[in-house]
């Protein structure tokens, strides 16, 4: 019963979408891939012939022998989830949303509104959080997905599909959203997102039992980044100026949210949120996003022994100090500039068998 849970280890952005991605092109025909989450973080798939910027959908709907699946721990744009599916052309016999997924309303909006969410978090405002709260709080006039008549042909019990997905043999990839820094329970209250975002947490949004679980990876990226605003501690932040010139990047950085537009704010490598990561999610594999931000000259490198020594050793220093193999590393915004030593089992046999015997 293949599982693998994909979460972020830092504020979201690590590249979680490029990584299931990956995971999805190279899995069997008709993997099970789950979305947990809101519509206020975006990720970005990447298939053979397309690449989609989503919200609601898993990465895996650019796959077209994927089936798709929103938790029931879901918030639920139906405007933004029906331009996604129209999009990409997802057929009701592809994508199954469990009917006690939430739907974000008018009220779930003006809820966060009446918070002064933007100005006290940098909220992205998009009803998520209002929805989570409007959800526990069992509001008398709450929609959930099994309330929207066009989303009938849909709706299926998404914990009983995984499982029998699982029984099956089938390759089942958990895709969570944002990252630990950002959980509810275990970030920097108040300057967090509306839900704890440990994988613990997103496999109880799928309703997947945790003795399930095959492979945990955790993404990290070289210079973790926040959203812009007034959004919470980013420490050792720097300018993407700095970064421009630690790099060697010959034209000038900068990220945006893909929900807001927002500038992004940069830091450098924070390796206390990293072990805290690490400490709560136990991953098996770490994926490194932005070594090109590293140096330059290894922008779209797709061999290890290739990187620059000043890669290489980053790459090293964080395996060992962590104590966990990174076998996915990511050398560019483009999803092919992946480097991916999980290929080669040697590598992952000396890995692991280091990391047994430092426990």
């Amino acid at each position: 019963m293949p599982l693998t849970v994909v979460v972020g280890g830092q504020y979201g952005s690590e590249g979680k979408g490029k990584m299931v991605s990956y995971l999805a092109s190279r899995a069997p025909a008709e993997t099970l891939v789950v979305r947990c989450g809101g519509s206020n973080a975006g990720h970005t798939a990447e298939g053979p012939r397309r690449k989609a910027l989503l919200r609601q959908l898993p990465s895996g709907a650019v796959f077209d022998d994927c089936r798709l699946f929103l938790a029931a721990g879901m918030q639920l744009d139906i405007d933004v989830l029906r331009a996604e599916i129209q999009q990409l052309a997802i057929s009701a016999d592809r994508l199954t949303i469990d009917p006690n997924a939430v739907v974000i309303d008018a009220q779930a909006r003006e809820l966060e509104q009446g918070q002064e969410l933007l100005g006290r978090v940098a909220s992205t405002m998009t009803g998520t959080g209002g929805a989570v709260a409007r959800k526990v709080l069992r509001a008398r006039d709450l929609t959930l997905a099994r309330d929207v008549p066009d989303l009938a042909p849909y709706l299926g019990d998404v914990s009983e599909q995984l499982w029998h997905g699982l029984v099956a043999g089938r390759q089942v990839i958990v895709e969570g959203t944002q990252g630990l820094g950002l959980s509810l329970h275990h970030g920097e209250y108040p300057f967090a997102t509306s839900r704890d975002t440990s994988a613990a947490a997103f496999l109880s949004e799928c309703g997947v039992p945790p003795t399930a679980v095959t492979e945990v990876i955790v993404v990290l990226r070289t210079y973790p980044i926040r959203v812009g605003g007034n959004s919470g501690p980013l420490y050792n932040e720097i300018s993407w100026q700095s970064l421009q010139e630690r790099s060697g990047y010959p034209v000038a950085l900068a990220e945006y949210t893909t929900v807001t537009g927002r500038l992004r704010r940069v830091a450098e490598f924070d390796w206390a949120l990293a072990e805290k990561a690490v400490r709560i999610n136990q991953p098996t594999a770490l994926a490194i996003h932005g070594l090109d931000y590293v140096n330059y000259q290894d922008l779209g490198c797709r061999s290890f022994p290739a990187l620059s020594e000043r890669s290489q050793q980053f790459v090293g220093g964080l395996e060992t100090r962590l104590g966990v193999p990174a076998p996915y590393l990511f050398t560019g915004p483009d999803g092919e500039a992946l480097i991916d030593r999980a290929a080669h089992s040697a590598y992952l046999h000396e890995r692991r068998a280091t990391q047994a015997a430092a426990a």
